[in-house]
């Protein structure tokens, strides 16, 4: 009996072991905004159990295993990968073998370890469409020169949008809609996790800043994305399968929205775990005091004095995203 009953305990010991406190893990970014946010936030996730290059295949398994038992492929939308069969190998044309992507390119950071193997960045993805991004910057496409079957993924040259917000990338290569949110999450981890070497990376996406991290197009690009894409039911398994195995977790998928603390418009506003607040879904008024209205609210057409954060007044035509003061209150204008 007690042979029995000693596998249990154990797996039991484990489970507790790896029992996850939000409250406690966060504790130090409790009451930080902006960027020394950024650095608390840093201070906890950085230290983590660096995995083996091929380790990797058998973590994948765990974290990007479907519902049918397949390979969860971000890049492909026709593949149905086998574990262990279909890796690696040889290929020619999409569907061929899969294999394992730095979604944030390995060149940027010199190979460099703990990042070389750092699962939140790492995924399973088609050999053929990897091989076709290569290390060029995520984008939007304007003019395509190739896309992965259905044009699930493209490749191609930037929006005019995007140009004109500074990128000055020739190809880009834009991800599926559907996993957009995922990537721009998995960018915020690695620019936060590893703030202190982050300005030795090289990429027409970084700035060299330890803080901003990204250029002003990549930025605006990235919160755009984790805007229209909120975290799924994908991420939120991922991350636990991830910490089980790494033993730190990302916290913008535990706080959708909390790139807003950091670069965004709530970068005024304090982190508080036990009452967070996500800038994408919140209508009421948190604790610092911050109302928040839609864009095209009534409020915005109508004769109240709205001032920015520096006593100017402003139009409410005029009136953009970003944080204002209207009878003397602080209104957030999505």
């Amino acid at each position: 009996m007690k042979k029995h009953l000693l596998p249990v305990l154990l797996c039991l010991l484990s489970v507790v072991a790896l029992a996850f406190d939000k409250t406690t893990y966060y504790a130090a970014a409790d009451g930080k905004k902006g960027s020394a946010l950024k650095t608390a936030l840093c201070g906890i996730i950085y230290d983590h159990e660096a995995r083996t290059y091929a380790s990797l295949w058998e973590d994948f398994k765990t974290t990007d295993r479907r519902a049918d038992g397949k390979v969860w492929d971000i890049y492909s939308g026709i593949t149905n990968f086998t574990f262990g069969t279909d890796q690696a190998g040889n290929y020619k044309t999409e569907g061929d073998v899969y294999n394992r992507e730095h979604s944030f390119p390995k060149s940027w950071f010199n190979d460099a370890k703990p990042m070389y193997t750092d699962l939140y960045h790492l995924y399973p993805t088609d050999g053929y469409v990897n091989n076709r991004r290569s290390n060029y910057c995520f984008g939007e496409v304007s003019t395509i020169t190739y896309s992965s079957s259905g044009g699930f993924s493209k490749l191609g040259s930037p929006t005019s949008e995007l140009r004109a917000n500074g990128c000055s990338e020739s190809v880009v290569f834009e991800p599926n809609d559907i996993y957009k949110g995922d990537l721009a999450r998995s960018y915020f981890y690695m620019v936060t996790a590893y703030e202190n070497q982050v300005s030795g990376w090289s990429c027409g996406m970084l700035s060299g800043q330890k803080y901003q991290a990204f250029t002003t197009w990549a930025r605006d690009m990235l919160m755009k994305w984790s805007k229209k894409d909120a975290v799924s039911e994908k991420e939120t398994d991922r991350i636990e399968a991830v910490y089980s195995i790494q033993r730190n977790r990302n916290p913008f998928i535990d706080f959708p929205g909390l790139e807003e603390y950091v670069w965004g418009t709530w970068a005024d506003s304090t982190f508080s775990v036990a009452h967070y607040r996500n800038p994408y879904t919140w209508k009421g008024e948190d604790t610092d005091g911050v109302s928040s209205v839609d864009a095209d609210d009534e409020s915005r057409r109508s004769r109240d004095c709205w001032y920015d954060l520096s006593g100017r007044r402003v139009l409410p035509s005029r009136l953009r995203s970003g944080i204002y003061i209207r009878d003397g209150k602080r209104i957030l204008v999505r």
